[in-house]
């Protein structure tokens, strides 16, 4: 999601090998937004290495520091041995996203 100059990607389940081509296309999204990333991170069951390797990524390819939102224990542990924690900013508390505009009137699909 986009929306007042910054990025959000919503994390759930299980982030591993599997989801690696949507994550990667995910990730990529949001480095070409060039806005400020941010992560729902509270919903993440069990993180691998791909997952730590795409949030280094956006730590050091973004503007701004990566934020992310109530990462669980088993994210807040990997970024603590990977050192990450160091160029993340962790919030406990939801800042909030708006919802996406409605599209003007006569721009229907149908």
């Amino acid at each position: 999601m986009v929306a007042q100059g910054r990025t959000r990607l919503v994390l759930s389940g299980e982030i591993d090998v599997a989801l690696s081509s949507e994550l990667t296309e995910a990730v990529s999204e949001a480095e070409s937004s060039r806005n400020p990333v941010e992560i729902d991170a509270r919903h993440v069951t069990f993180m691998d290495s791909s997952g730590v390797a795409l949030l280094a990524r956006l730590a050091h390819r973004t503007p701004g520091p990566l934020t992310m939102i109530k990462p669980p224990d088993v994210v807040r542990f990997l970024l603590d041995i990977t050192r990450l924690g160091d160029v993340v900013t962790i919030v406990e508390e939801d800042p909030g996203f708006p919802e996406p505009a409605d599209p003007p009137p006569g721009d229907d699909a149908a």
